[in-house]
């Protein structure tokens, strides 16, 4: 069994930053691929972030390249995003889920998931 719990979230202006934290129990942790997903009011879940189990190679949507970094702290059994210079559309629930299937973006390849944090950027 893994219960992950997600916190950080909160209220920022455009051009902000937050840090978003998942915390994950569990044995399997450590040898996981985890990643991040959002959702916005009336739109589908969609793909934020995600790592490989080994930490050497990680993935982010287009829409946040170059702003948002994913990362992961085994001995907390943490994994953070960081995200920066944000803009009003990244303003959404944010999840963190353990990936179980092949793709790396698809909702339907990962299995646990967190309640959510809610991300609120006005600008």
């Amino acid at each position: 069994q893994v219960q992950l719990v997600e916190s950080g979230g909160g209220l920022v202006q455009a051009g902000g930053s937050l840090r978003l934290s998942c915390a994950a129990s569990g044995r399997t942790f450590s040898s996981s691929a985890l990643g991040w997903f959002r959702q916005a009011p009336g739109k589908e879940r969609e793909f934020v972030a995600a790592f490989s189990w080994s930490g050497g190679y990680t993935y982010y949507a287009d829409s946040v390249k170059g702003r948002f970094t994913i990362s992961r702290d085994n001995a907390k059994n943490t994994v953070y995003l960081q995200m920066n210079s944000l803009k009003p559309e990244d303003t959404a629930v944010y999840y963190c889920a353990r990936r179980r299937g092949s793709s790396w973006s698809a909702p339907e390849d990962y299995d646990y998931w967190g309640q959510g944090t809610q991300v609120t950027v006005s600008s």
